[in-house]
């Protein structure tokens, strides 16, 4: 371990060094390469040197202690020792949890798609709810939503919806999200005031592009149509919308949300390609699902992993068994509480398994 950290320094400090040299500067491509590099490994040689000097400053007060006989000196031999002893182990354990396995996904864009499930009208405005409460997260993020499809209702549901967030390690935070979520509350068209129970299903797909992923276009049917909305609204005179199907797979892609028929095609084999090389990903992963279920789960759509109760205001995720008594905030876009706790649980299972 410590010649793999002594490496990591010697990386950093030779990135350092060449993005320095003027003839880096010549090559924008190169010097962003080099400074994307050095990025990812700052944090790690920051936790290392941490580490170090506090693992110093225990043998330092440790020598002192055992050789000096002032009282003053003893004491504040004493109370350094306690201070860098006391700070070590988290030290120790952010270093160790920077130098898990990254998850090569993390820092891409993301795709996800909305439908809504169980409870007819209500799960579609649920559907809508979390759209918005993704697009308002996004937002707080800095990040940008764009619409690929969307297919509404005429009380202001959505049917589905397939959006892309594009955003700097975009996926590493919302790819816990994946599953069925689930709202109790009291509908607005329920006149005697019960409370219902509707979910909404909710996948999360990295954005991949050619060099990552080969779609044969021999297998895929393009056909072209008229975009259509509820109650006639966003309707192209035109017929721009596109539907793309994979035909080994059955898969099938619509994007209707661009005027032009080009962008439409393109972004909807953009998702078709994220579609099937997650569907790979979860073959290859097959073998090994039943070696490791992290605390987050498999992120398999047919999981329940969070309630939202407006009665009681408050949000349960069932996979750390986390409650937040915040359900205005989490459904106005705050979602950084249990999206941290969602990233800890998995680092944790990490680790322990490191162990």
């Amino acid at each position: 371990m410590d010649e793999k950290l002594l490496q990591i320094e010697d990386r950093y400090e030779k990135l350092a060094a060449r993005m320095q040299d003027p003839a880096t500067y010549g090559d924008p491509a190169a010097y962003a390469a080099l400074a994307k590099e050095q990025k990812e490994l700052e944090p790690v040689v920051a936790a290392v040197r941490t580490v170090r000097h506090l693992r110093d400053e225990s043998a330092s007060a440790e020598e002192i202690l055992a050789a000096e006989t002032d009282p003053e000196l003893r004491q504040l031999a004493r109370e350094e020792l306690d201070a860098a002893q006391a700070a070590l182990p988290e030290a120790e354990l952010r270093l160790k949890t920077l130098l898990l396995p990254r998850d090569p996904n993390d820092e891409k864009n993301v795709i996800i798609e909305i439908r809504g499930g169980v409870g007819g009208e209500e799960s579609a405005l649920f559907a809508a709810d979390l759209y918005r409460m993704y697009a308002m997260y996004a937002e707080r993020r800095g990040w940008q939503v764009s619409i690929a499809n969307l297919n509404e209702t005429d009380l202001g549901g959505v049917k589905e919806v397939s959006f892309i967030v594009e955003g700097e390690g975009a996926y590493s935070r919302l790819k816990f999200e994946s599953g069925v979520h689930r709202v109790q509350r009291v509908p607005e068209t329920e006149t005697q005031g019960r409370i219902h129970t509707s979910t909404a299903t909710v996948a999360v797909l990295p954005e991949v592009d050619e060099v990552e992923f080969h779609l044969d276009m021999s297998q895929v049917r393009i056909d072209v149509f008229r975009s259509s909305g509820a109650g006639g609204q966003k309707v192209n005179k035109t017929s721009s919308a596109i539907r793309v199907t994979h035909i080994p797979t059955g898969t099938v892609v619509e994007c209707q949300d661009e005027r032009s028929q080009y962008k439409n095609k393109a972004r909807a084999l953009s998702i078709l390609s994220s579609r099937l090389a997650q569907a790979e990903r979860e073959r290859q992963d097959a073998d090994r699902a039943d070696e490791r279920r992290s605390q987050v789960g498999t992120g398999m759509r047919n999981e329940r992993i969070r309630t939202y109760n407006f009665p009681q205001g408050r949000v349960t995720d069932h996979r750390i068994g986390l409650t937040l008594y915040k359900i205005d905030g989490v459904m106005n876009g705050d979602l950084d509480e249990l999206i941290d706790a969602l990233v800890t649980a998995d680092q944790a299972a990490k680790l322990s398994e490191e162990a």
